[in-house]
């Protein structure tokens, strides 16, 4: 088989939000079409029927990721995954200027039952202001009516569990976890290939068109995981973040001239850089790049001194 040795880069997509600022474009140069609209969110590594990364460089240039998943599936990604329709994950690179909405995302099954789809995720805290927060899970015991209650009177925020999280932390959210990024949070988010968000609560503030944001109280509530109190930030396992039913997460810390292999001989993984430089096969990737390394891709080697995330399909 004719195998790709080279990593796979795309272009990244970015997309306007009310809770969004200009970190994207300043601090790691994403293409955001107008700089005077606040941009929250940059897809790395997608494939939506809606939105699909194209390759920038290479044999596979011009391809969107749908095609090499569709057409060079056993080549790129390797042997024996799943049969999905689509690339089954999602990479983006969050910048959150003010808090996003108290939101939760449906587990697998009632998200068939709601007509969306389940979401999986997990943040890594590239950088984080001076007493920014996550809101993730409850502070206390708390039944439905009593949240409901609490959206009625707009006191959300008194019941959600407040988190103070540190540059280079992580947390996993398992589907249905209530959850909300605080505003002066930089984030690198992998998760499951899905676009399925019900608002719980918006800090009663309008969006960019100057209208109130739709909530979704009633699928919100089917959806939450009531039992979810008091969680905490991650804790690794050695390198490894996260290894849950849909990926694995790990974070590599690199010195100059430090090599390593990102993929293995049978499958591929996906690189973000957090931090520093690092080069593989011909390209060079800096703070905030991200690209897929296919099977059998060049080894990557560190020129500096880097914090480099790896995404793997289990």
């Amino acid at each position: 088989m004719n195998r790709c040795a080279e990593p796979i880069s795309f272009l990244p997509v970015c997309f306007s939000r009310v809770w969004g600022g200009d970190r994207l474009a300043k601090e790691y140069g994403k293409p955001v079409d107008d700089a005077s609209v606040p941009t929250g969110e940059s897809w790395e590594i997608v494939d939506r029927t809606d939105v699909r990364s194209v390759v920038t460089l290479g044999k596979y240039a011009g391809n969107d990721l749908h095609e090499l998943w569709t057409n060079h599936r056993d080549e790129v990604f390797g042997s024996g995954l799943s049969d999905t329709d689509r690339f089954p994950l999602l990479l983006k690179i969050l910048d959150a200027s003010d808090r996003l909405s108290i939101q939760v995302h449906p587990p697998a099954e009632m998200a068939k039952k709601l007509g969306g789809e389940s979401k999986t995720e997990s943040w890594f805290m590239a950088d984080v202001d001076e007493g920014a927060a996550l809101y993730v899970g409850f502070e206390r015991a708390t039944t439905r009516d009593e949240l409901e209650q609490a959206i009625e009177e707009g006191t959300v925020d008194k019941v959600v569990h407040e988190l103070r999280p540190k540059r280079g932390e992580f947390i996993h959210l398992e589907s249905g976890r209530l959850h909300a990024i605080g505003a002066g949070c930089l984030i690198f988010e992998i998760q499951q290939n899905s676009d399925t968000t019900y608002r719980v609560y918006d800090w009663g503030r309008l969006g960019l068109d100057g209208k109130p944001r739709e909530l979704h109280v009633s699928e919100s509530l089917e959806c939450i995981n009531f039992d979810d109190v008091l969680p905490t930030m991650g804790v690794a396992d050695g390198e490894t973040l996260v290894a849950c039913a849909d990926y694995s997460l790990e974070k590599w810390n690199l010195g100059a001239g430090d090599i390593r292999e990102p993929s293995t001989v049978d499958r591929f993984s996906i690189v973000a850089v957090v931090t520093g430089s690092v080069v593989c096969g011909e390209e060079k990737f800096t703070t905030g790049g991200c690209f897929i390394a296919p099977v059998g891709c060049a080894p990557m080697r560190s020129e500096t001194d880097s914090e480099v995330l790896v995404i793997r399909l289990p």
